[in-house]
């Protein structure tokens, strides 16, 4: 009826503290895996990887630049990447600042505890979740792509939709789009466990049960570049998801993953 006010509930709770959980856990996890990474921030294809060998990526400090080394091409990062300068004014040469990693100070153990701990956080809930979603449905029901949805027609207007920012209202916006499916399938079912099992390819512990995993990436150092790439793409995955918020209005955004659905008014 006119006037009424009705809910649809746009996230199930599993989902909801699944994402609240990735929140912390990821950004914990990126933060003591930059310090990791600048105990060597080099990256290398293959079983082996060592200061002699060729890598695909790095990170340097050269006299009195910082550079990032990547495909052959040299690129100028000074005061940000490879050679910056701390809080108190001392100019480092380290790979990742300070402000970005933990913890802030040079610190290898401490920062292999927290990224350890949270990775096992991590995995427990996508692990849970995954379960979840495939008993009550919610992948097949809420993120697999209709064929109708897949069709480059439709998929093409979703795409030009979203660059005129002409984002779904109503009860449209109640409802997970094409773009939408595809972008959060991808993560769920290809970043995250290519994420989780590359980190698992490099625990001599883990691979003492499981050597398939150092078979499946073809070496450590693969597994290593494959966890570091990953991490790269699910942080840019990360970013426009928090775009898409901001620009289809952050408040119903926020809102609906806090409570589970929009407010709106009825027709």
């Amino acid at each position: 009826m006119d006037g009424e006010t009705s809910r649809t509930v746009r996230h199930r709770i599993s989902t909801r503290v699944w994402h609240w959980m990735n929140v912390l856990s990821l950004a914990v996890m990126l933060m003591s895996g930059l310090m990791i990474f600048n105990a060597h921030p080099h990256l290398y294809w293959g079983g082996h990887g060592a200061q002699p060998d060729m890598p695909w990526f790095e990170i340097v400090s050269l006299q009195a630049r910082g550079e990032v080394h990547v495909a052959g091409l040299s690129i100028d990062t000074t005061g940000f990447l490879g050679r910056w300068t701390d809080h108190t004014g001392v100019v480092r040469s380290r790979a990742f600042p300070e402000w970005v990693t933990l913890p802030s100070g040079y610190n290898l153990a401490l920062a292999r505890d927290w990224h350890l701990t949270f990775a096992w956080l991590f995995m427990s809930g996508l692990v849970a979740y995954l379960g979840r979603s495939l008993w009550n449905g919610h992948l097949r029901r809420d993120l697999l792509p209709s064929l109708a949805e897949a069709s480059p027609a439709h998929l093409g207007r979703d795409i030009l939709d979203h660059l005129r920012l002409r984002f779904p209202k109503g009860e449209a916006a109640s409802r997970y789009n094409v773009l939408q499916k595809l972008a959060y399938l991808s993560v769920l079912v290809g970043l995250l466990p290519g994420m989780v099992l590359s980190g698992l390819a490099m625990s001599p512990a883990v691979l003492a049960g499981w050597p398939w995993l150092l078979v499946l990436f073809q070496g450590h150092a693969s597994a290593r570049s494959v966890h570091f790439i990953s991490a790269a793409l699910i942080v840019g995955f990360v970013l426009v998801h928090l775009a898409m918020v901001v620009l289809s209005g952050p408040i119903h955004g926020i809102r609906s993953m806090i409570t589970g659905g929009r407010v709106g008014k009825g027709a």
